[in-house]
């Protein structure tokens, strides 16, 4: 039985998830991967568990995953980023395959420990793809989580309205009554 996964934001995609397994509780950063038990909560989260390995090589490859996700999404174009997610990236390929159903691709490692890093990163590429003025940090100042905005005009701010958006608006009003 996996143990239920104590972040404040999940859902997001696989590569911004991965950057969500560090956030803030109560002003002390958490890192849900200290160990693979953690992994296994993260790879259970995003339907990852039963693909890969949750054990000390997966979880060494999912942190450096994690670091050049953090440096691509903090500077994009920056070089660190850059040359750390393709470090990532030189460790899978994906091979074209036609099945029954149609064209399809599969995903191929070097080893399977480094699936779900390179899973990850094959996601970050996607997102800028699809949308990179999407991806975004919460604008809380004391949030670290980052997301992908879905919205339909684009201005999403917080990575949770309940909670940072709540925090911010409550910050603003109770500045505003002490000005009175």
């Amino acid at each position: 039985m996996t143990a239920l996964d104590p972040r404040p934001l999940t859902g997001e995609p696989v590569s911004l998830d991965l950057l969500n397994t560090r956030w803030m509780a109560d002003g002390v950063r958490q890192d849900l991967l200290t160990g693979p038990e953690g992994l296994h909560i993260w790879l259970a989260s995003n339907g990852l568990d039963r693909r890969f390995p949750a054990d000390a090589a997966a979880l060494e490859h999912v942190l450096s995953a994690r670091e050049a996700l953090a440096a691509a999404v903090g500077v994009p174009g920056g070089t660190a980023g850059i040359e750390g997610v393709n470090a990532v990236l030189d460790h899978g390929r994906i091979r074209a395959t036609l099945t029954p159903e149609g064209p399809g691709e599969v995903a191929e490692f070097e080893n399977p420990s480094w699936g779900a890093a390179w899973m990850a990163a094959r996601d970050y590429l996607d997102l800028l793809r699809t949308a990179p003025d999407r991806i975004r940090g919460c604008a809380h100042e004391a949030c670290i989580l980052h997301f992908f905005d879905t919205s339909r005009n684009g201005t999403r701010r917080w990575c949770s309205m309940a909670a940072c958006g709540n925090r911010a608006k409550a910050s603003r009003h109770y500045a505003k009554a002490r000005e009175v």
